[in-house]
C-alpha cells in the first residue's frame, strides 16, 4: 500500500513541475462596417506549414483569443462567406512578448448586388472522433425529434438496447450512463425509464468513452455513456417547446419546453418534460424439464400480455451568479417524478412430455409504483488567469423515493377447468436512497497546448429497503417472513486523480491515474422468523489510463490513437439486497449480498481518417463480471446477479461519415465482436462463446432549405452473453421534416421500425437439465408527429459550470 501511495504522490509532483510553465496568447476584434462581427470563425495558423493550430468563434463583441501558445511565428486568418478573406502579418510568440494584442480587423462584405438571397448552412457531422471520445451530434438525426434520450441512444453505434433496458457498448454490459457528467445512478428497466422521461430536444452531444479520462469516476466496466444536455449561453430570454404524438398499439404523448434568461450578472434556465406511457408487452415463455437420460419429462409453456400505464415528469431549474468576470457560482435543482400502472395477464400450462394438459395456472398480477427524485446541486468556478488556469468545487445530494404495491392473483384450473387452488399474495415495496458528494477541480494549462488536471471527492450513500409481503387467506393478510425483510446499506468512497496531456510535433499524450477508496456496511435487520445479518468491505483500487495520438501526415488527415484503461464495476445497491420478489408464481428475483466488485481491462487501437472514416480494433477482459445468473430449483427460476469468474471480449469496427453529395450524407457503423465467458455456475459449469455481427446506417437528405429527410436501420445477429443467447433482429426508420414560420418552427413525421423487425426473442444456457426459450414482441412499431418551435434571442455570452460531483454512485440505483 506504501509503494502505491508513493507512486500516486511521486506522479502528483512530476506533474505539478509543469505548473509554471510560461504560454503566450493573440487577442484581437474584428468588426464589420460601424458593427463588431459577431460568430465569426477565425483560424489560427502556423506560419511554418500553414497547418491549423487552434480555431476559435468570436465573441458578441466581435472579440477572440488564442491562449496555451508555444513560441513561434503564426497566421490569423478569416474565410467566411459573406466576407473578404483576410490573412494578418506573422504573428511572433516569444519569451520576450507573449502576449499579442491584435489592432481591429475590418471585415469587408462581398459584393452580391446578382443575389436576391445567399443561405448557408452548416450541420455537424453526426460522428466526430477525439483522443478520449467519441461525440455524436444529436441534431444530426431528425428521426429522433420529440422523442427522447433513450431513442437517440438505440441509434448511437455500437449500442445495443435489450428488451430489459440492459445496454451493451461495443459488446459489454456495465456500461455507465451520465447525464452532464452527473451519474444517473440507474439500471437496467429503471434507467431505461429513467432516460424515457428525458425528451431529445433538451440533448445536444452523446459521450462514448471506452476508456474515460480519470477525472471521471471509475465505474462502468465497459466505459462511459454521457449525455450532454442543451444550455443556452444567448443574452436576453430566449427557449424552445416541443409537442409529439406517437401511436403504436397504443398512442403515447410528450411535451417538453426549454427556457433561458440572462442579463447583465445573472443567468437563470430551465427545462419541464411531460410524458404519458402507455405500452403493451406480448411475451411468450417456453420451458422442457428433462430426465437424467435427457428425455423430456414435462413442459411449461407461459403467455403473458403486459400492459404499462404512466405519467412521467422531468424538470430542471438553476441559476448562475457571475460575480466577477473570474468567480462564478452556481445552484441547480433537478426533479423526476413518475406514477404507473402495471398489469399482466398471465396464462401458464403444465403438460406432461407428451404435451397433455396437466393443469393451467391463470394469474392476474398488478403492481401500482412511484418514483420521485429530487437532486440539489451548489457549485462555484473561479478562473485563475486567461490563460485557462481554474478551480471548479461541486457539493450534490440526491434523494431518491421508491413506492411499489403489488398484488399476485393465482387460479389453478384442472384440465376439467375445475379449481384445484387459488393463493393471493400482496407486497409493499417502499425505499430510500441518500447520496451525498462533495468534489474540487483544478486545472492548468501547460506548454505546447497541455494541461494537467488534479482532484478530489467523496461520496456518502445510505439506502434503506423494505420488503413487506403478506399472503390473503380468506381474506386475511397475514404476514409472508420468507419474503418480508429490511436491509440497509451504507457506502463511503474516497477518491483522488491526476491527469497530464501535452503534445509534441506529431504526437499527443495523455495520461491520468486515479485512485478510489471503498467502504461499506450492509445490515439485514431479519424478522420474527429469520436472523438478523451484516457484512462490512473496505478496498482501495489504483485505476490508471493512457492515450496516445499520433497524425500520420503534417495536417492530422490520418492518424493513429492507442488506449489503455482499467475500471471496476460496483453492485448496484439493490442487488445487493437479500430481498426476494416474485415476478409471478415461477419466477423470482432474488438480491445477493455477496457480490464482488468486477474489474475492467481496456486496450484499443484505432486508425481514422480525417472525419471522413474511423477503424478500431479492441480487447477487454474481466474479473469476477457483475451479470444477471438464472437458476432453477424444482421448476422454479430465480434470477439474481451473480459473479462471473472470467471474460474477455474480442471486436473490430468501423465508422464512415459520407456526404455523397450536397444533399445526401450517411454514417454507416459495422462490428464483429467475439465474446468469451468461463465461471462456476450454481450446479454447471458456465464456458460459453460466440460472434456477432452489427451493422447500423443513417442516411440524410436535404431536399430544400425548408424539406429534409432521413432513412436508417440497424441489425445484429444472435448474441452470446453469459448464459443468455439473445437472437438476431434488426427495424428500419424514416423521418421527414419541414421548416414552418420562417425557420422558427418545424413539423416532424416519423416512422419507427416500420417492418416489425424488432422482436426480441432469445434463450437460456447452462440450466440443470432444463432447456428455455422466450418471445416479446414490445410495442416498437409506431409513426409519431412533432411540432418544435424555438423562441427569442441568440446571442452569445458567458459560459457556465454545468459539472456536478455526484458522479459514479447513480448509476447504481434500480426503482
Amino acid at each position: 500500500m506504501k509503494i502505491k501511495f508513493t507512486l500516486l504522490t511521486g506522479l502528483i509532483c512530476l506533474f505539478t513541475t509543469f505548473l509554471n510553465a510560461q504560454t503566450g496568447s493573440i487577442n484581437g476584434k474584428i468588426n464589420s462596417g460601424n458593427s463588431p462581427a459577431a460568430s465569426v470563425l477565425v483560424t489560427l495558423l502556423d506560419a511554418k506549414d500553414n497547418s491549423i493550430a487552434k480555431t476559435q468563434i468570436s465573441e458578441t463583441d466581435g472579440s477572440f483569443q488564442f491562449d496555451r501558445l508555444v513560441d513561434g511565428n503564426y497566421l490569423v486568418v478569416i474565410e467566411e462567406d459573406k466576407f473578404k478573406p483576410y490573412q494578418s502579418p506573422v504573428i511572433t510568440i516569444s519569451k520576450e512578448q507573449s502576449v499579442i494584442s491584435l489592432p481591429a480587423i475590418l471585415l469587408q462584405k462581398t459584393e452580391a448586388n446578382s443575389l436576391k438571397e445567399v443561405v448557408v448552412q452548416k450541420k455537424k457531422s453526426f460522428v466526430e472522433n477525439k483522443i478520449d471520445k467519441t461525440v455524436l451530434n444529436v441534431d444530426a438525426l431528425i428521426s429522433t425529434s420529440g422523442g427522447d434520450a433513450m431513442d437517440v441512444l438505440e441509434k448511437a453505434p455500437g449500442i445495443i438496447v435489450d428488451e430489459n433496458g440492459t445496454i451493451t457498448f461495443k459488446g459489454k454490459s456495465g456500461v455507465a450512463v451520465f447525464i452532464d457528467d452527473k451519474p444517473t445512478y440507474l439500471s437496467g428497466a429503471d434507467l431505461e425509464a429513467y432516460l424515457k422521461s428525458l425528451p431529445a430536444s433538451t440533448l445536444n452531444q452523446i459521450e462514448l468513452m471506452t476508456n474515460p479520462p480519470a477525472k471521471y469516476d471509475a465505474a462502468g466496466g465497459a466505459g462511459i455513456i454521457n449525455i450532454i444536455t442543451k444550455k443556452s449561453k444567448a443574452r436576453g430570454f430566449n427557449g424552445s417547446a416541443t409537442s409529439r404524438v406517437s401511436l403504436g398499439k397504443r398512442m403515447q404523448t410528450r411535451q417538453g419546453i426549454n427556457l433561458n434568461y440572462m442579463q447583465d450578472k445573472i443567468r437563470v434556465f430551465g427545462n419541464l418534460g411531460y410524458n404519458y406511457q402507455n405500452s403493451i408487452n406480448d411475451l411468450y415463455i417456453f420451458r422442457r424439464f428433462k430426465n437424467e437420460d435427457g428425455t423430456t419429462k414435462s413442459l411449461f409453456d407461459q403467455t403473458s400480455i403486459m400492459g404499462r400505464t404512466g405519467n412521467n415528469v422531468n424538470s430542471r431549474v438553476g441559476m448562475d451568479y457571475y460575480v466577477s468576470e473570474k468567480s462564478t457560482i452556481g445552484v441547480g435543482v433537478s426533479g423526476t417524478f413518475r406514477s404507473g400502472n402495471n398489469l399482466s395477464d398471465v396464462n401458464s400450462r403444465l403438460s406432461d412430455a407428451n404435451s397433455v394438459l396437466d393443469s393451467t395456472i391463470v394469474a392476474k398480477n398488478r403492481e401500482k409504483s412511484r418514483f420521485n427524485n429530487i437532486g440539489f446541486n451548489l457549485n462555484y468556478r473561479y478562473d485563475i488567469d486567461s490563460i485557462g488556469t481554474k478551480f471548479t468545487t461541486d457539493f450534490d445530494y440526491l434523494r431518491y423515493t421508491t413506492d411499489s404495491s403489488q398484488k399476485f392473483d393465482n387460479t389453478v384450473y384442472q384440465p376439467d377447468n375445475s379449481i384445484s387452488n387459488h393463493n393471493e399474495l400482496i407486497g409493499h415495496l417502499p425505499a430510500n436512497i441518500d447520496i451525498y458528494s462533495f468534489k474540487t477541480d483544478y486545472s492548468h494549462p501547460l506548454k505546447n497546448d497541455g494541461v494537467i488536471e488534479a482532484g478530489y471527492k467523496v461520496s456518502i450513500s445510505k439506502t434503506d429497503n423494505i420488503a413487506d409481503y403478506k399472503d390473503v387467506i380468506a381474506d386475511v393478510p397475514t404476514p409472508n417472513y420468507d419474503m418480508s425483510n429490511h436491509f440497509r446499506y451504507d457506502e463511503i468512497i474516497n477518491a483522488a486523480y491526476v491527469n497530464f496531456n501535452t503534445s509534441y510535433k506529431r504526437f499527443s499524450f495523455q495520461t491520468g491515474l486515479r485512485m478510489e477508496n471503498t467502504y461499506s456496511k450492509g445490515n439485514q435487520l431479519g424478522n420474527a422468523e429469520r436472523p438478523a445479518s451484516q457484512f462490512k468491505r473496505s478496498y482501495t483500487n489504483f485505476f490508471p489510463t493512457v492515450y496516445v495520438q499520433y497524425k500520420l501526415d503534417s495536417i492530422g488527415n490520418n492518424q493513429l490513437v492507442a488506449s489503455y484503461g482499467k475500471r471496476i464495476n460496483r453492485p448496484y445497491f439493490q442487488d445487493l439486497n437479500p430481498f426476494i420478489s416474485p415476478l409471478d408464481r415461477f419466477t423470482y428475483y432474488v438480491g445477493n449480498p455477496y457480490l464482488n466488485p468486477s474489474f475492467h481491462y481496456n486496450y484499443e487501437l484505432s486508425y481514422r481518417y480525417k472525419g471522413y472514416f474511423s477503424a478500431t480494433l479492441s480487447y477487454g477482459r474481466s474479473k469476477d463480471d457483475n451479470a444477471e445468473t438464472i437458476e432453477i430449483n424444482d421448476g422454479i427460476y430465480y434470477s439474481r446477479p451473480g459473479n462471473i469468474g472470467k471474460s474477455e471480449n474480442y471486436s473490430f469496427n468501423m465508422t464512415s461519415d459520407i456526404p455523397f453529395f450536397k444533399w445526401w450524407k450517411a454514417n454507416f457503423y459495422n462490428e464483429i465482436t467475439y465474446s468469451r465467458f468461463n465461471s462456476k455456475l450454481y450446479t454447471e459449469d458456465l464456458n460459453s462463446s460466440g460472434t456477432f455481427w452489427y451493422f447500423s446506417a443513417n442516411n440524410s437528405f436535404t431536399f430544400s432549405p425548408n424539406w429534409s429527410g432521413e432513412i436508417g436501420g440497424n441489425y445484429h445477429t444472435d448474441i452470446v452473453s453469459t448464459q443468455f443467447v439473445l437472437g438476431a433482429r434488426g427495424g428500419i426508420t424514416l423521418a421527414v421534416k419541414k421548416k414552418i414560420l420562417q425557420g422558427k418552427g418545424s413539423l416532424r413525421f416519423s416512422a419507427n421500425d416500420i417492418f416489425y423487425g424488432q422482436i426480441n426473442t432469445g434463450t437460456i444456457n447452462n440450466l440443470r437439465l432444463t432447456d428455455a426459450n422466450w418471445v416479446n414482441k414490445a410495442d416498437t412499431r409506431f409513426a409519431a408527429l412533432t411540432f418544435t418551435y424555438s423562441f427569442g434571442n441568440a446571442f452569445k455570452s458567458k459560459d457556465q459550470h454545468d459539472a456536478s460531483g455526484a458522479d459514479s454512485e447513480k448509476n447504481r440505483v434500480k426503482e
